[in-house]
Order: structure tokens, then sequence, then C-alpha cells
């Protein structure tokens, strides 16, 4: 566990500020909510409760270590925010969440702000539909990716 990360953004190294920062490190690949972290803290026995979880990702997030992407009006999941911008693709079927990223897209969306008259500061794309895991498997019921 590296506090170096966490003096850096100015936040103290807890324990479970340490250990959380670590998972995401570990799955820089992964996009997870707080259910997801808590999970896998369960799983590796860490005595750290949801309520933490919860309150240590803000404090990561406000830190500028993780950023937000809001998937629907139920789901919310984190990443490293050194990854860069980028969008996101998420099967309704599997729930697999892909990164995609398109030079394109992000002049034609500064364009679309600007024609507009809105002062842009960031902007946030998330793709559904199927990933072609199992076209003959049920979608998802709306809200439920995780």
């Amino acid at each position: 566990m590296d506090h170096t990360r966490l003096r850096d953004a100015g936040i103290k190294a807890t324990f479970p500020r340490l250990k959380i920062l670590d998972m995401f490190y570990r799955h820089a690949d992964r996009h997870m909510s707080a259910a997801d972290i808590h999970r896998r803290l369960v799983s590796d026995h860490s005595n750290i409760g949801l309520a933490t979880v919860y309150r240590v990702i803000t404090q990561l997030e406000q830190a500028g270590l993780l950023r937000r992407t809001q998937l629907d009006t139920h789901n919310m999941v984190f990443e490293l925010s050194a990854k860069g911008h980028h969008d996101h693709l998420v099967c309704t079927r599997c729930g697999q969440i892909r990164e995609a990223s398109d030079p394109a897209m992000a002049q034609r969306v500064g364009k679309i702000a600007r024609r507009s008259g809105f002062a842009l500061d960031s902007y946030s794309l998330v793709l559904y539909g199927s990933c072609g895991c199992a076209d003959d498997q049920p979608a998802l019921p709306h809200g439920a990716f995780e």
C-alpha cells in the first residue's frame, strides 16, 4: 500500500483509504460500485463496513483520485481518475462495462456545447446494448447492471 498517493492528494493515509485505493490500483481495468468494493473487502477478510466504503470513496473522489460514473438512475461506479477521459459501453445482458475513446466524439460534444452557448466542464457518454455474450440470455432488468 502506497501512502504517497494519498499524501500527494492532501489526505491522511488511513487503513481504509489505503486498502480501498489499493484495490482500485490492483483492479485498474474494473469499474466498481461501493457494493463491489465491499464484497471484495469481505472476501479479503477486511473489517471495513459498507458505510465506511461510501465515505472513503467520496473522499477519494473529492481528492481527485477516483472518478464517478452514473450509469443510470440506480447504478454508480468508480474508477481511477488517472485513466483519463473515456466513454462507457454497458452490456444490458451480462453487465460488463467496456471503455471507449473517440477524439472525434469529444470534438463533436464540444462543438454542440459551444453552439448552444454552453460552457462545457465535462461530459459522460454511456452506451447500452449487448456485447454478444449470450444473445439468447434475457436482458437484465433496468437498473440491475451490478
